[in-house]
């Protein structure tokens, strides 16, 4: 809880006035960053630096983390974080000053002209802070025609596509938000490797025009890099609303670069853009005169004396050099000048520090800093009638959706609307395909002699991926609701609501949005885990990912509810998601605790404005994730329903009924080879087989129930010859197999045991074999532990 007025000082500061005891409502200037590493570089890179003005807004509705203003972007914070940062009075004039005052124009650097088709490709690349519109800007020019690159022996993804402009073609690269280009997070590394090996024909700079200060730092990084580059001010529409005033023609004379107003999610102002980008191409045929920041006497000076001892590195490298940077350190090894190289940036190293007073790394984050302020300060006029403390637009409905009593029931209520409507809403469509591929596979049962290849199409092929279609629906309306949730901004506040309930399991409060998109699918959500720039975060979340029960879960769960819960059927399925969220925490809980153990979980956020999202996007957003999905079905699922149908066709036996056929074939066989192992969950052989089918894919153990009880592959959850064969179906002794508590067993040791294979491949690209192999085994013995108490002491309770 943040302080009262008389306890401004931390209890462990020494003395020193630190964010995290100022109550709510102050606004104070930040004099340093302390401590070192990633997470100090981090908080600097957004904003933190030298005579930085912060307000404390709000604490989270558990009281941790904080949300901050600074530079007109809102920031989260847990307390322990912002302990980190020392701060003064507003109106007090020390040592804060300094950033104020370290604005010295710009430089220049002669490039001399390139051919733009030297590689028979033109090529721009989108850079910029997460949150600006790149991602809506890249759907409105390629029509999310996308293919997904992937840099070798990293694991974060750019997107790339193609766009036509005055007859050429153009492939547009979607390069991973970034707030800056240094080498702490792996989108940082990403972005700056793939601009250096690649070097892309021109830079797009898509840039927050309501957030210009902060967005600006990553500008500056690029500027040193002597690519030709286009700024496109982005969100332009929300500048002009909030009646702040900014001088395009005396920023581009200023930045030496064209700056282009521009609305992506509307197309406002694109065409411009990418006309301007073009122009940069062909102009960077002749030789160019670039501008660089001005650092200043020392550093200028400095830079020369390097540029002269390596000629072939760019400003930005070797100012990289000068911070020790490294990557950057490691691209002198072979330089025949490299020790020279390195010991004239130790002498400019101690130089700067000594003139300004502090680590290499705060000085020339402060520099760029008060170069970007010291630009604004001569193009930029805000609006004379905003108060200072005024909500910035984009930030009013945090009064009711962040407020202390409201955020978490809403939050609950805004899940179970999107679960309801997924299930409610899907119910239709999926009924339509079901009815088509019923008829499909009664019209080439009637067309097609009897034999192996009619029973392949009919039974194996049709009924095993058909089975699967009919779920489409839903995967659809879930990830719909899951994009608007993202395009909104709602996503990072539901990572604010919930951080300190994520804390206490050792986890990033950013994990609840790999959790949410796990809902959808878990390759997505393990992808996702990217956002988390410490390892050990990663690696936890993406082993509880599964636990989030996959949308691929969901037909069996409709299957069994639907047979045999008659009452109170949403609370059956929402408490089987809820028994996974309570399997997660307690095994990020134990994996904190012993095999990945840590010091401290550190949270650092944005929280961006909020915005309305566009049914276009939300729309590419949601046919993507099909797409996916469809690709899934013709590969994964199609040739998993192919081997499923040939272990329960062969070997053939004349004179057999179906179910004979199923019990004495392969599958079969199978099936009672694992019977010892969970009879005492309560199953039959019938339900082993199902489980292990469903390690292909989830959606395959019900196709495989439809065989292994009606002889039918293509039964699916809504089939009523399944759910009656199911509610009737007995064993040797004339037992029904089937009841409520073994329904539920089931359902518990198919929401725990490992997830499909693509899911696994996915474990293995972020975290490695050695992960994988521990989650099959880990994942089945808790699935096996939990579904065997759960039947135990239920069957006491229950006869």
């Amino acid at each position: 809880m943040a302080a009262n007025d008389k306890d401004t000082m931390s209890h462990n500061g020494g003395g020193k006035r630190l964010l995290d005891r100022e109550p709510v409502g102050a606004t104070v200037r930040v004099v340093r960053v302390e401590g070192d590493g990633a997470f100090r570089q981090r908080l600097m890179e957004m904003g933190f630096v030298r005579g930085a003005l912060v307000t404390v807004v709000k604490n989270a509705p558990l009281l941790d983390p904080v949300e901050y203003m600074i530079m007109g972007s809102h920031i989260s914070l847990r307390h322990s974080e912002a302990a980190q940062v020392q701060v003064e009075a507003a109106d007090e004039a020390t040592d804060a000053d300094a950033g104020e005052t370290a604005y010295h124009g710009t430089t220049s650097t002669v490039v001399d002209g390139v051919d733009p088709m030297a590689d028979n490709v033109l090529r721009v690349a989108l850079v910029g802070n997460p949150n600006c519109g790149k991602t809506s800007l890249f759907n409105q020019v390629t029509g999310a025609k996308e293919k997904v690159g992937n840099y070798g022996g990293v694991t974060v993804d750019s997107k790339e596509g193609w766009f036509s402009i005055g007859g050429r073609k153009v492939q547009l690269v979607d390069l991973p938000g970034t707030y800056s280009l240094t080498e702490f997070s792996p989108e940082e590394m990403y972005v700056r490797t793939y601009i250096r090996d690649h070097h892309p024909d021109a830079i797009l700079n898509i840039v927050d025009a309501g957030n210009l200060e902060r967005n600006l730092y990553l500008t500056t990084q690029l500027m040193d890099m002597n690519i030709p580059m286009v700024i496109a001010l982005n969100m332009w529409d929300e500048l002009e609303k909030s009646g702040d005033k900014l001088d395009l023609e005396a920023l581009q004379r200023l930045l030496g670069m064209r700056v282009m107003p521009m609305t992506a999610y509307n197309g406002h102002g694109v065409k411009e853009a990418l006309a301007a980008t073009m122009q940069a191409i062909d102009d960077s045929e002749q030789q160019t005169e670039h501008r660089n920041v001005n650092y200043g006497i020392t550093v200028e000076d400095g830079l020369k004396r390097l540029e002269a001892l390596c000629p072939t590195l760019n400003r930005y490298t070797l100012l990289k050099i000068v911070e020790n940077d490294q990557h950057a350190m490691a691209l002198l090894d072979g330089n025949s000048e490299a020790q020279a190289v390195k010991d004239e940036a130790q002498r400019l190293r101690a130089s700067i520090e000594r003139e300004y007073n502090c680590d290499i790394v705060q000085a020339i984050t402060d520099l760029k800093y008060g170069f970007v302020r010291g630009a604004l300060a001569e193009v930029y006029t805000p609006n004379p009638q905003r108060t200072s403390n005024e909500t910035k637009p984009g930030y009013s409905l945090d009064r009711i959706l962040t407020n202390r009593w409201l955020a978490l029931p809403i939050l609950l209520v805004l899940m179970w609307l999107m679960f309801e409507a997924t299930f409610t809403l899907g119910a239709y469509p999926q009924e339509w395909i079901e009815s088509g591929m019923s008829w499909l596979g009664e019209w080439i049962g009637n067309a097609m002699p009897d034999g192996i290849l009619k029973d392949l199409l009919v039974d194996g092929i049709i009924g095993g991926v058909g089975g699967v279609l009919v779920f489409l629906p839903q995967i659809l309306i879930l990830f719909f609701f899951i994009s608007l949730l993202e395009d909104s901004g709602y996503m990072a506040r539901a990572a604010f609501i919930v951080d300190r309930i994520m804390h206490r399991v050792g986890l990033h409060g950013k994990s609840f949005i790999p959790y949410l998109i796990g809902f959808g699918c878990g390759v997505p959500a393990i992808m996702a885990t990217r956002t988390l720039e410490n390892r050990r975060d990663r690696i936890v979340t993406i082993l509880t990912i599964p636990f989030m029960s996959c949308s691929a879960r969901l037909p069996a769960y409709v299957l069994l509810v639907s047979a045999f819960f008659t009452a109170h059927q949403g609370l059956v399925l929402m408490s089987i998601y809820l028994v996974g969220i309570a399997v997660a925490a307690l095994t990020a809980i134990a994996l904190s605790k012993t095999l990945l153990k840590h010091d401290k979980t550190q949270f650092v956020m944005e929280l961006p404005p909020y915005r309305k999202p566009t049914a276009r996007n939300a729309t590419l957003h949601m046919w993507s994730k099909g797409k996916q999905y469809l690709q899934k079905m013709a590969t994964i699922i199609l040739a998993a329903s192919i081997i499923v149908w040939a272990l329960g066709y062969f070997p053939r036996h004349d004179g057999q009924t179906a179910q004979e056929q199923i019990e004495n074939s392969y599958m079969g066989r199978m099936g009672k080879a694992v019977e010892p192992l969970v009879a005492p969950l309560g199953f039959n052989w019938q339900m082993g087989v199902s489980v292990l089918t469903g390690a292909a894919a989830k959606e395959i153990v019900v196709s495989t129930m439809g065989v292994l009880y009606t002889g039918e592959a293509d039964a699916d959850e809504e089939s009523a010859s399944l759910k009656q064969k199911l509610q009737t179906a007995t064993d040797s002794e004339g037992n029904h197999v089937f009841n409520p508590v073994v329904a539920y067993s089931f359902m518990l040791f198919i929401l725990l045991y490992f997830p499909c294979i693509a899911a696994l491949a996915a474990i293995k690209r972020e975290a490695g074999t050695r992960w994988v192999v521990f989650e099959i085994i880990y994942t089945t013995a808790v699935a096996w532990i939990v579904s065997f108490l759960f039947y135990q002491i239920a069957s006491l309770i229950t006869s």
